[in-house]
């Protein structure tokens, strides 16, 4: 099984910047995709950023040329660099992994960023 824990979440302004970082642990197959998710209140969960095991990223249009999803596989860590943030990036922040050697997706327990003046 994996462990996924979150940390780097906060209360930042509008326009400023945040560093998110997910360590995961337990049995990390070298094949795994590692994300972002996030979460508003009132809405449903949304994609942010996914990276894959090659460095393969996704984005959310809403988040392109603002954020930077990276991970370092040697210490099973995935970042979100968050720039230029926007009130509407208020969210509870998920990080993900997927593995196709896994059955289901894990989760951790989420990190809330705030982006309020």
């Amino acid at each position: 099984q994996v462990q996924l824990v979150e940390s780097g979440g906060g209360l930042v302004q509008p326009g400023g910047s945040l560093r998110l970082s997910c360590a995961a642990s337990g049995t990390i197959f070298s094949i795994n995709a590692m994300g972002w998710y996030r979460q508003a209140p009132g809405k449903q969960r949304e994609l942010v950023a996914t990276t894959a095991e090659d460095s393969r990223t996704n984005y959310a249009d809403s988040v392109k040329g603002r954020f930077t999803i990276s991970r370092d596989n040697a210490k099973n860590t995935v970042y979100l660099q968050m720039n230029s943030l926007k009130p509407e990036d208020t969210a509870v922040y998920y990080c993900n992994l997927q593995s196709p050697y896994y059955v289901r997706d894990f989760w951790g327990k989420g990190t809330l960023v705030t982006v309020s003046s």
